[in-house]
């Protein structure tokens, strides 16, 4: 795992709990002592109790709130108006005020217009496609029509060490759009392809790359990785592939127990939508080496599409030659030329040629929040600023805070957000987040806001979570907990210190109350990765126990 000076998502630390920790739960207690201690809002149950008076946490400080979703009763109030740090939390506003603005039923349309004359079968003049914000770009589409999503997703690959990939065509959009220039009679094309990639200012992401409203494989090359032989190479392949960019392997297969030290080099490549642009993937796989999580290969790893409207240009050149049309004219990698395109008004349906309807933003909703995607997360910030008007991420940032208080009475004062994804110091108060998740829960788009959550023990960032099904009273707990995880870690005079820890979401209870609540804890001092594993199985164990005792 990587742990850097920025948010770590709580789904980059959790699914290591299955391969290198094992966690015995504090046995809880049931009954009229537990029951009566939930009299005050601010008295917690004996065995909750319990966990927050663990020596871990001798220096930490918890916050939770917990109210009845039926009668707006609150049954646990402990440090509801002091901000926390929340992390990834801060997705469940992004994604329900998008969610809100335009339905979960919302397609954008990614659209092809010709700027020349089509004579003969030739274009004379540029073909040019026109980004929407598609996160997914038919790539993820299953053949019911359906979104993939893994448990181990590709876009933590390097952090969690392995992922699963989606078994779908991460080109299937491009390949969609390509065969219907081919059939409006586009048999050649004399001048240039552009991507319009200008729907909303570029957000830098954490300085790795430029979010843009284009995406392929959600903006990474998947490295796939086989052992070979002893002392030779290993089996390396990639997707997709492209001439934007090739794989340089490396990497040798090397004696029983020999050191792991497999690397990626660069990780973000700034070369692609230049030729021969690379990246190498170098060192040593031990042959008796397990992947991680999986226990079984392929391992997977990922570079980062650092340039995605260069990326793209060529995935779509090389899709409208494989659909037939004649594109030896044009440069198949270089920067997207996105200085030949006209005023945004001149590309309308007199000159289309072609379109790709998205999914609808309810699965899009669904991915994010299941996997913690922050690119998704961010993007989707700015496509709600847009729908006020606005086109970049302050902008965003400022018109959802207005939103925020003077529509819905969530206080500024009571959040700090810096993106739509949780990066940096997010923080809020207990009571803003259980407040918008009461709002959700009275919205008409609460059916897929809720069904986006990860569940516990069932998928997402909570498929691991199961420990607590070892003891009898809280087994029930499984697949009735709907919530989102945040996790900020830094790394703070050679140790870590995690900052923030937090669990949010939607209890249905043993009781069949329903429930919304907000769990965090900042400032716990943490000496080794097992720390902080045994943190994040508290919080799975808390979660139970209210589902127990309301």
């Amino acid at each position: 795992m990587r742990i850097v000076n920025v948010k770590m998502s709580f789904y980059t630390c959790l699914l290591i709990i299955v391969i290198i920790f094992s966690y015995t739960f504090i046995k809880t207690s049931q009954g009229a002592t537990a029951n009566a201690s939930l009299n005050q809002t601010n008295v917690v149950a004996t065995d909750i109790q319990a966990i927050f008076n663990k020596p871990i946490y001798k220096n930490a400080k918890w916050g939770l709130r917990v109210v009845d979703l039926n009668t707006s009763r609150v049954l646990i109030d402990l440090q509801s108006s002091d901000k926390f740090y929340i992390g990834s939390i801060r997705k469940i506003f992004t994604i329900g005020e998008l969610l809100n603005q335009v339905g979960a039923d919302y397609r954008s349309n990614t659209t092809v217009h010709i700027d020349g004359k089509v004579s003969n079968g030739e274009l004379k003049g540029n073909l040019v496609l026109i980004a929407s914000g598609d996160l997914t770009m038919g790539g993820r589409t299953k053949s019911n029509g359906e979104i993939a999503i893994t448990d181990l997703d590709h876009n933590e690959a390097n952090s969690l060490g392995n992922a699963q990939l989606t078994e779908t065509d991460s080109l299937a959009g491009y390949k969609h759009l390509a065969k219907q220039v081919k059939a409006a009679g586009i048999n050649k094309i004399s001048g240039d392809v552009i991507i319009d990639d200008r729907l909303f200012d570029p957000f830098n992401f954490r300085d790795e790359f430029n979010i843009n409203p284009i995406f392929v494989n959600d903006d990474v090359i998947d490295v796939i990785i086989n052992p070979g032989k002893v002392n030779e190479k290993s089996l390396v392949s990639w997707r997709p592939q492209s001439a934007a960019f090739k794989v340089i392997n490396n990497l040798i297969t090397s004696k029983q127990d020999t050191k792991y030290t497999l690397e990626l080099n660069p990780i973000t490549p700034q070369c692609i939508g230049k030729p021969n642009c690379y990246g190498e993937i170098k060192n040593q796989l031990p042959i008796n080496f397990i992947p991680p999580l999986t226990d079984a290969y392929p391992l997977i790893q990922t570079f980062r599409v650092t340039k995605p409207a260069n990326f793209a240009r060529t995935i779509f050149i090389e899709q409208l030659n494989k659909a037939g049309i004649d594109v030896s004219a044009l440069a198949l990698v270089k920067e997207n030329p996105i200085k030949s395109l006209k005023a945004g008004n001149f590309y309308n349906q007199s000159n289309q040629i072609a379109f790709l309807q998205s999914l609808p933003y309810g699965d899009h909703a669904k991915l994010i929040l299941k996997v913690s995607y922050n690119i998704g997360a961010d993007t989707s910030l700015l496509l709600f600023g847009l729908t006020k008007g606005v086109r970049n991420m302050a902008d965003s940032l400022r018109v959802e805070r207005d939103l925020l208080q003077n529509k819905y009475g969530i206080p500024s004062e009571s959040f700090v957000f810096t993106d739509g994804s949780g990066g940096g110091n997010t923080m809020a108060t207990n009571t803003a987040i259980t407040k918008w998740l009461e709002i959700m829960a009275n919205s008409d788009s609460f059916h897929a806001f809720f069904t986006a959550l990860p569940i516990l023990s069932v998928d997402g960032s909570l498929a691991f979570v199961n420990r607590f099904q070892s003891n009898p009273s809280l087994a029930g707990a499984m697949g009735k907990v709907h919530a989102k995880t945040g996790t900020y870690v830094i790394v703070e005079n050679e140790g870590l210190v995690l900052k923030g820890q937090s669990l949010a979401g939607y209890i249905e209870t043993k009781n069949h109350h329903q429930l919304v609540f907000q769990l965090v804890v900042n400032n716990v001092d943490i000496h080794s990765m097992n720390d902080l594993l045994d943190v994040f199985q508290d919080q799975g164990m808390i979660a139970a126990i209210l589902w127990r005792d309301f």
